[in-house]
């Protein structure tokens, strides 16, 4: 049993030390080129793993698109540039903020008309109960009064 628990506790840190781990070891001449390709990959969403940005993400498409970025970055592109030519490759997609324009817009209205439909639901479940105890008129026996 103690021999089961134990190795259960090994697969457990390894499992944890291997998610822990970082994917992306790219490194830039400079400071300030690392810097914006660490904000550009972590801005970028993989799209494999859609959940995931870029520079987290192990897959192959994901190191290939890191790639690109660090080959745009040595290049003499600007974050825009390099931005623009991932969106044109890929749409607005690629992007974890995508702008505001009539193709992402509800991107940005879906989640809020969510909240609101789930509190208007939430208020009427929760007055629908609160006018049925109040008009509810059974007589609740005590249970000394059923022995």
């Amino acid at each position: 049993m103690r021999t089961r628990v134990l190795a259960g506790f090994v697969v457990l840190a390894l499992s944890l030390g291997m998610s822990a781990r970082a994917i992306d070891t790219t490194v830039l001449p400079t400071d300030e080129l690392q810097q914006r390709y660490e904000a550009l990959t972590h801005g970028f969403r993989c799209m494999q793993c859609q959940n995931n940005n870029i520079a987290d993400s192990p897959v192959g498409l994901a190191s290939d698109l890191r790639r690109d970025v660090k080959e745009q970055l040595l290049a003499g592109k600007t974050d825009d540039e390099i931005r623009a030519s991932m969106v044109r490759r890929y749409g607005n997609v690629i992007l974890f903020n995508p702008p505001v324009s009539p193709g992402t817009v509800w991107v940005w209205i879906v989640p809020g008309l969510a909240l609101l439909g789930g509190l208007y639901i939430a208020v009427r479940i929760v007055r629908r109960r609160a006018a049925l105890v109040a008009s509810d008129d059974s007589v609740v026996e005590s249970e000394d009064s059923q022995r």
